[in-house]
């Protein structure tokens, strides 16, 4: 199983980064959608976003925000961080097949309460930006290293399979 290990406030350099990828799938909209209650027909009605703004579905833009989220939860700082703000601009839709990067960049820290600011991009497999902001932790003071929890399996299951 793999090992989740964090990177202190103490650690963290300015310039440090962590890196996060992933190809959008039918099922993870299906998911998004069912465990936020967001069923904006955009995502989900292929009739309806054929005639919307970019003509076919597209994810959630939170979706690609949560994408940063795992990054700043598992990678960088990693276990024991907390969120204090987030801010994203949405650029570019992300279409069901699309490979995504989310990154992370450190790039200032406050010992007073140990936050970190990073700088957070997700761009698409042709190198385009899809969402960018920031993001202010409170970065863990104490190491820990743990064993990944173990994930449950989830099947989607379309209303006309069951």
């Amino acid at each position: 199983m793999p090992l989740l290990q964090n990177r202190t406030f103490d650690e963290i350099a300015p310039g440090e980064r962590a890196t996060l990828t992933r190809t959008l799938r039918r099922e993870d909209i299906a998911l998004f959608a069912a465990a936020s209650g967001d069923i904006n027909p955009a995502h989900l009605d292929a009739d309806y976003a054929a005639h919307d703004i970019f003509h076919h579905i597209v994810a959630h833009g939170m979706w690609g925000g949560a994408l940063i989220s795992a990054v700043l939860g598992t990678r960088l700082p990693g276990p024991g961080t907390i969120y204090v703000s987030q801010t994203l601009s949405f650029r570019r839709p992300v279409a069901v097949g699309d490979t995504v990067k989310a990154e992370v960049v450190a790039r200032e820290k406050s010992a007073e309460k140990a936050h970190v600011v990073f700088d957070c991009a997700v761009t698409n497999q042709d190198g385009k930006v899809v969402i960018e902001g920031e993001a202010v932790v409170i970065a863990p003071r104490e190491k820990v290293a743990r064993e990944a929890p173990h994930l449950p399996q989830v099947r989607v299951i379309a209303d006309d399979d069951a």
